[in-house]
């Protein structure tokens, strides 16, 4: 049997862990108690920076396998063959709340998952929603700010959410979600996730496809009308993480159906609307849905903060047969994901903490050094090119070339299509009257807290844009008169 000694962290034995050394028994402590000063040093910097976005979230092992064939679409390896079977991580989160948060909060939920395949890690960073609130990442450290705290009082501020989007109307789509029944999910058992943005499926043949991604729940969509979801934030902040972590310690499975839209490569730049908007849906009818595989929650993390706290997803993960498209969104992603990482995790070795790594597949570069590294590349040679039989490009792994054109500018977006059909669509003809209903009452409810009126009313001019009959519904629950809504400027 193994000992159990309690050990400093050089490995030595810890000779007493309840008392400091002292100078007799009423002396100053010294400085020479490494035990101690150890440990206090440790103690102080065990918070790492939060992160910004998706602070509060839990997460499971689990695997993907696959259920249907679509290597017509791509040649990604986790897909080559029914019944495979790719280990993987996710996570799920609120978005604009920190750590201490409650899980009940009305807000988007992040799905993020980290599947770890034999040609590396592929990160599948998104939503439980279909769409964003914005087009451009430009625009993405304003919307965080104007969702967080006001800088003066610390405050959550509905002035600065409803003024953001009364002069953002791109966001009408996703928060119309957002406020609808689904804007507070009941746990992540019951959600979907998507990728949101469109990606690039490559086949073995070089043929290019755009894709979004599914994941519908089997567990069945289940949401918290806002009276619940209130009270239980007074009894437990962590309703959620509890559910997800009790429900797979009983040895019970969560799990998702994946499907994915397909798009040919050249009907991108004639279609209806722009494919590369995050704030908009392929509709189903157009590019209906195309069954891929099942992923499936099995195992829970054996400590937080090492497996959860530490993961690290970042959109930027690929691996050969699936690549980014030009989503603006996307493309500012691509960088700030990992960035944070460096920074959060304090090293660009993060890929090298154990629930980063991609273990199944075999790292071989030129990078060294930085803090926390680890294997370091051994007694190999840094740089390239060299005659030491270095590891080498893999040119069959370049990405598919597309032609573009055009000046350099900061081109605004320029579509036919406007912001408000979309949305339109989903309230006249997705949502019953019950639905439409709720979604006022829970507008107006929020909104309410504005304390400037012109905040209201450029903000209610958009719901006026979306459908008439919400615009109004919404200004007679605010008390606002229409005729300032309809004839005032923004």
């Amino acid at each position: 049997m193994a000992d159990n000694n309690h050990t400093l962290s050089n490995g030595a034995p810890v000779d007493d862990n309840q008392n400091s050394i002292t100078a007799g028994l009423h002396g100053p402590t010294l400085l020479q108690d490494f035990h101690l000063i150890d440990k206090l040093a440790h103690f102080d910097r065990e918070r790492i920076p939060e992160r910004v976005v998706h602070a509060k979230g839990a997460g499971a092992y689990g695997y993907f396998e696959v259920t249907h064939d679509i290597t017509k679409y791509t040649k990604a390896k986790l897909f080559n063959q029914i019944g495979k079977r790719t280990p993987l991580i996710a996570r799920f989160s609120t978005v604009a709340g920190e750590k201490g948060s409650a899980d009940t909060e009305r807000d988007p939920r992040g799905f993020a998952i980290k599947f770890y395949t034999e040609e590396g890690n592929w990160d599948m960073v998104g939503n439980n929603t279909p769409v964003f609130f914005i087009r451009d990442a430009i625009k993405f450290p304003d919307f965080i700010h104007s969702q967080k705290r006001h800088p003066q009082t610390n405050l959550r501020s509905a002035d600065m959410i409803w003024d953001f989007f009364g002069l953002s109307p791109e966001a009408a789509h996703q928060f119309l979600i957002l406020f609808s029944d689904r804007g507070i999910p009941d746990g992540y058992r019951h959600m979907n996730g998507y990728s949101s943005h469109t990606f690039k499926f490559v086949n073995a043949e070089g043929k290019v496809y755009w894709t979004k991604l599914h994941f519908k729940t089997e567990s069945g969509i289940k949401n918290l009308p806002p009276e619940e979801a209130d009270k239980i934030k007074g009894y437990d902040l962590d309703y959620a993480t509890r559910d997800l972590f009790e429900h797979i310690a009983s040895g019970k499975e969560a799990a998702w159906r994946l499907f994915v839209q397909i798009m040919p490569f050249e009907e991108a730049f004639t279609y209806r609307f722009n494919p590369f908007d995050v704030t908009k849906v392929w509709p189903q009818g157009d590019y209906p849905l195309i069954p891929v595989g099942r992923m499936v929650l099995n195992k829970n993390p054996t400590n937080y903060f090492a497996e959860i706290e530490q993961v690290a997803f970042s959109p930027a993960h690929l691996v050969p047969g699936i690549e980014p498209s030009p989503d603006k969104m996307l493309q500012g992603r691509l960088f700030s994901y990992t960035d944070t990482h460096r920074h959060r995790l304090g090293t660009s070795n993060y890929q090298q903490i154990p629930v980063n790594c991609p273990y199944r597949s075999r790292v071989q570069n030129y990078q060294r050094d930085g803090f926390f590294a680890r294997e370091n590349g051994g007694s190999e040679v840094n740089y390239e090119p060299n005659s030491y039989n270095g590891p080498q490009a893999h040119p069959p792994s370049s990405l598919s070339r597309f032609e573009v054109s055009g000046p350099v500018a900061r081109h605004p977006h320029n579509h036919p299509n406007d912001d408000f059909e979309q949305p339109r669509a989903l309230y006249r003809k997705v949502m019953n009257e019950e639905e439409r209903a709720r979604l006022v009452k829970n507008i107006v409810g929020h909104m309410s807290g504005c304390t400037r009126e012109d905040i209201k009313i450029r903000a209610v001019r958009v719901f006026f844009r979306v459908d008439p009959e919400l615009g109004s519904r919404i200004a007679q629950g605010l008390k606002l008169d229409v005729n300032k809504i309809t004839t005032s400027r923004q």
